[in-house]
């Protein structure tokens, strides 16, 4: 992508406020599902998920799932099964994450392992795992099934590649992009896949926006790393510094290593690889990544994964009102600054 179309796309004020006027009806139905299947008589279950799942405004992936059916012509509610799945197996995966990571906010709350406990907050991402799948049989779609059984897979595999390569000042950006891929873009991509098998589209169609899918996912995890160095916890959902703080090797994080050279290699030698970390050193860390331009580097590339998801929707008429409404999605990726 030229600078400029990225620049425009980082730049543009966005809202998806149209999308979720679009979505409200279909939403509201995902949402009453979700709160149906996320009950049990064990009342811990109900109580844990209501804490996390309560506290997603947006429930972006879902909301793909039924925006990329309704742009690839869904007249029925086949979708609403498959986008309710979608939200309890994004659910599942930050239950297990933020046990994985000790993390302490997330989405602006307290994270549930710190009330419920570990074993819990993992048991519960199990439950919402099979309550997935159950929604995902129910739907009746063999291919969607597929798709979305097999994001839950590389979602795994992505964790643990992250989990193995902690630490690693000398990551590649490639297998950087590799694990964003699998453990963040590879659900937005099969929520979308999702929603337009279910919509009967075209096997380009459902490519399309698969990659759009993809492309978004990458633009949002990479303006959350970059955010994580200069955000704020209402921001974020979560403390900025939790990927500094687990040694977590980012985009913006590798950027200012390979910038700063040698003059700053013993600082992240102690704070990232033997997690040695003082007060003081996020801000330094922070100020290290803005002033080796390895914030805007990050944010420049997300812009790059916006613009490429948008060009996806050629595959759509232009006076479909969904493709505007999606458009607006992958500029709104990378408007979430400060």
């Amino acid at each position: 992508m030229d600078a400029a179309s990225a620049a425009i796309s980082r730049e543009k004020p966005a809202s998806i406020d149209g999308l979720l006027e679009l979505a409200r009806p279909d939403m509201a139905k995902v949402d009453a599902l979700i709160r149906d299947r996320m009950q049990s008589p064990v009342s811990v279950i109900p109580a844990l998920a209501e804490h996390l799942i309560g506290g997603s405004a947006k429930r972006l992936r879902p909301l793909l799932t039924i925006a990329a059916a309704r742009v690839a012509g869904a007249q029925d509610d086949s979708c609403l099964k498959l986008a309710a799945a979608v939200e309890f197996i994004h659910t599942a995966t930050l239950l297990h994450d933020d046990v994985v990571d000790s993390s302490q906010l997330r989405r602006g709350k307290v994270a549930a392992h710190l009330i419920w406990g570990a074993p819990a907050s993992v048991l519960v991402g199990d439950f919402l795992f099979a309550r997935a799948f159950e929604l995902m049989v129910e739907a009746g779609s063999m291919q969607a099934l597929e798709i979305l059984a097999r994001a839950s897979r590389v979602i795994a595999e992505g964790e643990v590649l992250q989990l193995t390569r902690a630490h690693d000042l000398n990551l590649s950006q490639d297998l950087y992009l590799e694990i964003i891929t699998a453990k963040t873009a590879e659900l937005f991509a099969a929520a979308a896949e999702a929603g337009a098998v279910s919509a009967g589209a075209s096997p380009a169609r459902c490519k399309a926006l698969r990659r759009f899918g993809q492309d978004l996912g990458l633009a949002f995890q990479l303006v959350d790393d970059a955010l994580d160095y200069s955000g704020t916890s209402k921001s974020l959902g979560k403390n900025p510094g939790d990927d500094f703080r687990e040694g977590k090797a980012t985009l913006p994080l590798l950027l200012a290593i390979a910038r700063t050279g040698e003059a700053e290699a013993a600082f992240w030698q102690r704070t990232v690889d033997r997690l040695d970390q003082q007060d003081g050193d996020f801000e330094r860390a922070s100020g290290l990544i803005s002033s080796s331009g390895a914030d805007d580097a990050t944010l420049d590339l997300a812009s790059d994964y916006a613009v490429a998801a948008k060009s996806q929707l050629a595959e759509f008429a232009a006076n479909n009102s969904w493709r505007p409404a999606l458009e607006d999605l992958a500029d709104f990726a990378v408007s979430r600054r400060m």
